[in-house]
């Protein structure tokens, strides 16, 4: 495996889901069970989101789309036995690049606040809570999606956001 992060090849695509659903069982050993469906990178594949992969072949990936002017990371995900390697922060990095030379005043995402590899990890990485005051249409579409969906119900939820001009 190399290190090589870039945006995913279509043939690559139909590889990607294998990969989330690689990490739903580290969920799963902490008591949180996605309901059955579709993977966010099938639901986004072939749409405007950009999906960045790290490895060749693809070890993880990050779905990245705009969200009210923003660049907005609906998923990152790593195979699950290559977790705590770095992938995820290279996947991370690349997101915050593209998005500074893409003119996107910030990065946003929602996310379990208190899973160790999601708020937390996003706040060690320069990430911090965006108060709801501040959120925009799209936002709060996606925060009411999550909620109609019933991801809320396993565990608490939090919108975050990074400026692209921060360094970690």
């Amino acid at each position: 495996m190399d290190d090589e992060v870039r945006v995913a090849r279509a043939e690559e695509l139909p590889g990607l889901p294998s990969i989330e659903v690689s990490g739903e069982r580290m969920f799963a050993e902490i008591g949180i069970v996605f309901p059955p469906g579709p993977t966010v990178v099938e639901l986004m594949s072939g749409g405007d989101a950009e999906i960045i992969v790290a490895g060749e072949p693809p070890v993880g990936f990050a779905v990245v789309e705009e969200v009210d002017g923003a660049a907005h990371l609906a998923q990152i995900s790593v195979r699950d036995d290559l977790t705590g390697k770095g992938i995820g922060a290279r996947l991370l990095d690349a997101v915050m690049a593209r998005a500074a030379a893409a003119g996107a005043p910030e990065v946003t995402l929602l996310t379990f606040k208190d899973v160790p590899w999601n708020g937390p990890w996003y706040a060690k990485h320069g990430f911090e809570e965006l108060p709801e005051e501040r959120w925009g249409p799209g936002i709060r579409s996606l925060w009411e999606a999550e909620v109609k969906a019933g991801l809320h119900e396993l565990g608490p939820r939090v919108v975050m956001r990074a400026p692209t001009g921060h360094s970690f």
